[in-house]
């Protein structure tokens, strides 16, 4: 779609033809959401019945007690398992690289001359490439682990930021692009596997809630926050941080996760 209505905007401009695709897909989302999708709760109740629940806790996991309050859920989410606040800080970030991939990137290829094509294409390799090698890294994951896919897809987003800022030509740029790609999808479906692996299934959509909720703050953070940094200074020092950004995540991933594919 990034490549579809960058297209679209380059032949009949910015508005209002690109925005009657989103239109159409939120209103197909919800006649999909609504007859054809079945309810999964069944399954989560046959999984709280079929628990073990004199299973041992161990020490990567927060408590098997199913009665936790959505306060309790929203502290050990947030904060008190360090597993658990290592995984939602990483979705923050991911999703700041994300929003400032979105808005701050497109100004800055914007800058060299692009045109509205070019920079569809480009913005369309970092969710295409991530989109598709989800299906290799969600499945990796069950094999080899979550966190030794965690950090090293945040390295590689930050490697491929800072390479946008020393690359000069359209075709490097495809590259450092699909580089993003791939370093999202190393974390993107991986950290949902985690907060899955550690949470208890009577109040897993409640972490995943939470989850989502700093996750999904790392778009406000990053399109105001970093926003705000392009325009005290400049661009290039605002994507700077950004990269820096992501290299702290991965090192807090490293030493606070515990692996939780056990």
């Amino acid at each position: 779609m990034g490549f579809v209505t960058g297209y679209l905007a380059s032949m009949y401009g910015l508005k209002p033809y690109p925005f009657y695709l989103e239109i159409a897909f939120a209103v197909l989302g919800l006649l999909i959401s609504w007859l054809i999708v079945k309810d999964t709760r069944k399954f989560t109740l046959l999984e709280i019945k079929t628990q073990d629940e004199d299973k041992p806790v161990e020490s990567n996991n927060v408590n098997v007690d199913r009665n936790l309050s959505f306060v309790r859920v929203f502290l050990q989410t947030s904060w008190k398992n360090r597993s658990l606040l290592a995984i939602s800080q990483a979705g923050l970030v991911n999703n700041l690289i994300f929003g400032v991939s979105w808005g701050l990137f497109t100004l800055y290829f914007s800058s060299f001359g692009l045109s509205t094509n070019d920079i569809g294409l480009l913005k369309a390799l970092h969710p295409g490439i991530c989109g598709v090698l989800q299906l290799v890294t969600g499945f990796m994951s069950d094999k080899v682990g979550r966190k030794i896919l965690i950090f090293p897809g945040m390295f590689i987003q930050s490697i491929g930021i800072w390479t946008i800022l020393y690359s000069q030509g359209f075709f490097e740029w495809v590259v450092v692009m699909s580089l993003l790609g791939i370093g999202t999808a190393l974390v993107y479906p991986t950290l949902l596997a985690a907060i899955s692996d550690i949470s208890h299934s009577s109040w897993r959509a409640t972490s995943l809630g939470v989850y989502r909720f700093w996750r999904d703050m790392g778009f406000v953070i990053g399109a105001i926050g970093i926003g705000v940094i392009a325009d005290l200074f400049n661009m290039f020092i605002a994507i700077q941080i950004v990269a820096w950004i992501g290299v702290a995540s991965g090192i807090v991933v490293i030493f606070l996760i515990k692996e939780t594919n056990k």
